[in-house]
């Protein structure tokens, strides 16, 4: 078989809800998710096939409550494995079998719909897979054990809240990879801990709280990928220069070293790192200072530095995909087991949906969103991919029924206008005004920082 017959039947568009569905969820990554699932203590009725595709199904149906999006999603289920045994019929029997499938199933089902996403989609921009990170916090119920077990809000007297931290591609807006934990604030743990799903070829672009000398080495070293950070005033770069002044345009686009005090201390080797100032002229002419490790030019200009992190916008509209278009502001389970299961099913859920929606459309609009660099990228929008995958819920489009699922999907955009007026209509009492991020300090090594730069280097060599 030759490779453009491969390639042409891997990228075969699916007509209908289930075939949508096997181009990701395959017959192999069902047979490993089982091999996660350890046989003992495993629910007769339940088997790994029917519990997951229940649970996705239970976040895409709209209900005021588990048990009635459950009473919704067994009988979807029911039509869509009809040659197979019938599931449990009652919630309090899904939610035990629920809390005994281990997290480890649900990571399988995740990692086998990355590589999937490599074979079906082209997610390569310029020579990279722009990838965006960012986090947020999902309130929970006030259970006793929630509040016992999970870090406590933000707010005062708030619920207690589970944090996610996601990346997204940018240029497609697909979930890639998350990581659940508790608290606030974590998201640069979260990020090293998501270093191992990270291709070959990624760009990670982050805003300014991903800054972090041991965040970037492990980026750099650990995961061999490139990153493009947002830096402020906050952080110091130096130079070797002896007399610099106060010349920062001077180092727009010049290589620079990030080290801070903490790694001379311990003798780490410094970071070479590259200064984009970007201007937004749609911001007043505010200032975007970038720090990347790619020192090539070729390679990453500061118009596409400016572009791609323009992007990142993207992570925003991933989080209101998730929070509000599915209702996931606030979880509904009440015990540290289920909240996980919950949020891990939501999140691969929206992984599918976004998945569906953009293998719909058009071939056309997926090339131009490559080739063409001037022109608003086609991006897909969820809430009416959303509505169609409703419709087939429902019974209005049959789960084998090919054109009129395929035909809403791939009409699915959202709305390609440029923007004349200010997003925020008017100040809210309670909301700080955005300040500005400044630019970072830039200083001149010493005679002393210069000899230990030297030695640092030669032993990391």
């Amino acid at each position: 078989m030759s490779l453009k017959t491969t390639q042409r039947r891997t990228r075969a568009k699916p007509k209908s809800f289930l075939a949508s569905l096997r181009t990701f969820l395959t017959p192999a990554l069902w047979k490993q998710a089982e091999q996660a699932r350890p046989t003992t203590r495993r629910s007769p009725r339940w088997s790994t096939q029917p519990l997951l595709l229940t649970l996705l199904v239970m976040t895409w149906c709209c209900g005021q409550s588990q048990a009635e999006c459950f009473e919704m999603a067994k009988g979807f289920t029911a039509v869509c494995l009809h040659k197979r045994r019938r599931p449990g019929q009652t919630a309090a029997g899904f939610q035990k079998a629920l809390a005994q499938l281990p997290l480890s199933v649900l990571r399988v089902v995740a990692a086998g719909l990355r590589r999937r996403f490599q074979q079906v989609f082209d997610l390569v921009s310029d020579g990279w897979i722009l990838l965006g990170v960012d986090g947020s916090a999902l309130a929970c119920p006030r259970t006793a054990e929630l509040e016992q077990r999970l870090d406590p809000p933000s707010k005062k007297h708030g619920p207690p809240q589970l944090w996610v931290t996601a990346l997204v591609h940018l240029r497609t807006g697909l979930l890639w990879a998350w990581r659940l934990g508790k608290g606030d604030n974590r998201e640069r743990s979260h990020l090293q801990a998501l270093l191992p799903t990270l291709p070959q070829a990624a760009l990670v672009v982050a805003d300014a709280g991903f800054v972090g000398f041991a965040m970037m080495r492990a980026l750099v070293e650990t995961a061999q990928v490139s990153f493009l950070i947002r830096v402020s005033s906050k952080d110091r770069l130096y130079t070797e220069e002896p007399d610099w002044g106060a010349r920062r345009r001077h180092f727009a686009g010049q290589e620079l070293w990030y080290w801070p005090k903490e790694a001379r201390k311990l003798e780490l080797p410094a970071l070479r790192v590259r200064l984009l100032r970007v201007r937004d002229r749609r911001r007043r002419g505010q200032t975007l200072w970038l720090l990347t490790n790619v020192l090539e030019k070729e390679r990453l200009s500061e118009v596409q530095a400016g572009l791609y992190y323009r992007w990142r916008w993207e992570n925003e509209c991933f989080f209101r995909t998730y929070k509000r278009t599915l209702a996931k502001v606030k979880l509904q389970s009440r015990t540290v087991r289920l909240v996980h299961r919950e949020a891990e099913g939501a999140l691969l859920a929206v992984q599918l949906l976004l998945a569906q929606g953009w293998l719909a459309l058009p071939q056309q609009l997926q090339s131009q969103a490559v080739r063409r660099r001037g022109e608003p990228v086609p991006r897909l929008s969820p809430r009416q991919a959303l509505l169609a995958v409703r419709q087939v819920i429902q019974g209005k489009i049959g789960v084998r029924q090919q054109k009129p699922l395929q035909r809403l999907l791939a009409q699915a955009l959202r709305e390609q206008r440029r923007r004349r007026s200010a997003k925020v209509k008017r100040e809210w009492p309670r909301r700080s005004p955005h300040k500005p991020l400044k630019a970072p300090q830039i200083l001149t090594l010493t005679k002393d920082d210069k000899v230990l730069l030297a030695k640092v280097l030669e032993q990391a060599a």
